[in-house]
């Protein structure tokens, strides 16, 4: 039998999340920013604003994460925001889409590069949570394919 990682066994709100949420990363907001999206789920009232500043080779060179809700959304905006430091566009929606991948489908061994928002696997027990750890994630997709869009 496998062993199940320690921020499986803390619940739902284990210390990893608890940080994120009593510390958010990335609390500001850009006055530059090239990549700006903004999510909201009326049926609760979270919302999560992610803004990317990009350099000529549209790699991050600045994050700026803001979420109003539950601690979810607070901590998973925290979570994916202390990623994306540095990464292309390209490296950002393909962490995306291995993010959404192990909400879905639980994560594999090999998802190390998902960092801290690991620790949000636990949500998969509350599936109606799950829409509150992929919010942040759905602003920052929404976000990219307009700048992409404008950007041609």
């Amino acid at each position: 039998m496998t062993q199940q990682p320690d921020f499986l066994l803390d619940g739902l709100y284990g210390d990893l999340v608890m940080d994120h949420y009593r510390n958010p990363r990335n609390l500001r907001l850009l006055s530059d920013a090239d990549v700006e999206a903004e999510e909201f789920n009326p049926f609760c009232g979270d919302r999560a604003r992610l803004q990317l500043a990009l350099d000529e080779h549209c790699h991050v060179i600045d994050v700026s994460a803001v979420a109003e809700g539950c601690s979810i959304i607070q901590a998973a905006t925290s979570m994916l925001s202390a990623l994306l430091q540095g990464k292309s566009l390209d490296e950002v929606s393909a962490l995306g889409e291995r993010f959404r991948g192990a909400m879905k489908n639980g994560a594999g061994a090999d998802e190390t590069d998902l960092g801290d928002l690991l620790a949000l696997q636990v949500v998969r027990k509350y599936p109606v949570r799950i829409k509150c750890a992929l919010l942040p994630l759905t602003a920052l997709e929404e976000g990219i394919k307009a700048y992409r869009s404008n950007d041609k």
